[in-house]
This record gives C-alpha cells, structure tokens and sequence, in this order.
C-alpha cells in the first residue's frame, strides 16, 4: 500500500483507488455534522489543524472523507474571534490606528461573510449596512442581528445616498472596504458619495493582485515583487487624495489572502492630516513578518 492510501486508510479519508459512495468533503461535513455553523469557520479550524478525523488531525478542508468518520477537535481549539478571519484584519487596523467605532453607523463594502461586520459590532458599532454583490454568504448569526441590514446583489459601484438610505437615516461616518476581482477605486467614488460630509473614517483592504497590472501578477494570482506592492501603495495614496480623501494611517494584514497574496490596510479621511506614510519601510515589515505565514485559505472577499 502507498504512502497516501496508508494515510488515508489510517484516517477516515478517500482511497482513489476504490473511492466508497459516500463521502464528502472535509469543510462541508463538519458544518454538516454541527462543528462549525459556516464553510468559512471550518476551513479556518481545519487548516489551523485542530480538527480530527477517527482521532487524526487532517489540515486540508478539501479532503474527500468517509460520512461515518469519527469528526472531533483538538483540546487546543479555542472558538473563533469572528465568523472569519477577516475579522482580524480589521481589528488590528482598528487598533494600530486608534479609531473608534462606538456608536457610528458604518458600510461594509465587500460584506461576504461578514468578518469586518462581525468586527464592527463587537466593537460597538450603532448600526451596519452589509452590502456585497454575492448572495447568500452572510454568516446567519449577523444576517439575523437587528444592527445590521443586508443588501445582497447589490453593485456598491451604482450606491446613491438615495438607493441606501431610508427617509431621514443618519450617513455612515465609518467604512470598510473588502472587495475582490475589481479596483477598489472603481468602486471609492459612489461610497464617498454615501458618506457624512463632515466626517469620515474609511479602512481600505489594498489587494495588490487587484490593483497592479496583469504584467506584474505572477503564477496563480500571486503579487510577491515588494517593489511592485510600493508601487500599489504610492497609487492608492495619489487616487485616494483626487477623491479628496486624506491618508491617515497604513499597515499590512496580519493575515495573508488567499494563495498568500500580502494584503494592505490603508486609514483614510475626509478632513486633511499631517501623517507622512512611508510606503517602503512598511513593504518590507510585511514581508519581513509574513515570510513564513500560511495563505488564508478563505473566499478572496471575507
């Protein structure tokens, strides 16, 4: 026997060689089975390997397993912070750039999931708009919380103050932006119409492989060249400042996107400040500090 059927055989998962009918995948039998309410709280335990098939950790969520296999967690699995793991991302920015959300009404521009919007609220949000152009993938415990209202299949590139708000709905004085296979300056221009004209704060997640030119993504989506992520940077900075927008702040992601693409956290606002951004010590931080990190094996907008 080789050395993947004896894995396989060992711990509940699917031998190609004589495949039984019933089988499923790894993430989706979990969720099935009541270990996990999403596909996305799955994948994240799964691949942190703390899930257990017939008593053996198995980190691949995709992994074809037996229905009647033993499924368990580690003793060393602690509940997620947020529905995904994009609720992490955005709390360090929260933190490192000391901005409270308490009482605001906030956007959640590439809601998916709704790790951002999880965020939010556990940090006291007033009140979130979830807006994504995808259907169905809120996680239902925010799908069904009164503070949020869901707009699905909903092009945040065509948003008016008219077509968001209600009567006399207070503007959103907080954004988020997580969005995924578009510029997310193809999109800025319609949220700041949507926003208090006052005041503002808005937390972009800068996608380089998004952002850059085709010529500079490299074999599966993946942007690795830190000269090129500066050149992301430095372009944000000059479109967010034409839209009138003043940078505040910037960081990386503690998390790596998916296939491990480093990702960006820019602090924006409506009224002007003195911070000076310097974009290539803090390329090379983050590359410094995610060397060695896995890629977040979730959706590409969480």
């Amino acid at each position: 026997m080789g050395k993947v059927s004896q894995i396989s055989a060992k711990v509940g998962l699917v031998d190609k060689a004589n495949k039984p009918s019933k089988t499923d995948r790894l993430d989706a039998l979990t969720v099935s089975k009541g270990l996990f309410p999403t596909r996305e709280s799955a994948r994240t335990a799964i691949m942190e390997g703390v899930v257990m098939v017939d008593g053996k950790p198995v980190n691949k969520p995709g992994y074809a397993v037996k229905i009647d296999a033993a499924l368990t967690l580690s003793s060393s699995y602690a509940q997620p912070k947020y529905v995904s793991r994009g609720g992490l991302k955005l709390e360090k920015a929260l933190q490192q750039f000391a901005v409270d959300v308490t009482g605001r009404t906030c956007l959640d521009v590439g809601a998916s999931t709704g790790g951002f919007t999880d965020c939010l609220l556990k940090h006291h949000a007033k009140f979130v708009y979830a807006i994504d152009v995808g259907y169905g993938q809120l996680d239902w415990s925010l799908r069904n919380d009164s503070r949020v209202k869901v707009l699905e299949r909903v092009n945040a590139r065509h948003l008016t103050p008219e077509t968001l708000y209600e009567g006399d709905c207070p503007r959103a004085t907080f954004v988020t932006m997580d969005v995924s296979f578009i510029s997310i300056f193809k999109v800025l221009p319609a949220i700041v119409s949507c926003l208090d004209p006052s005041q503002a704060d808005l937390i972009l997640l800068i996608k380089p492989q998004f952002e850059a030119g085709r010529q500079f993504v490299g074999h599966g989506g993946v942007v690795r060249d830190p000269a090129v992520h500066i050149d992301v940077l430095n372009d944000a900075i000059e479109k967010s400042r034409a839209l009138g927008l003043a940078p505040a702040n910037l960081s990386f992601s503690p998390v790596k996107g998916p296939k491990g693409n480093i990702e960006f956290l820019l602090h924006l606002k409506r009224k002007a400040t003195d911070f000076a951004i310097i974009v290539d010590e803090l390329v090379q931080r983050a590359h410094s500090e995610l060397s060695q990190a896995k890629a977040d094996e979730g959706s590409e907008s969480e």
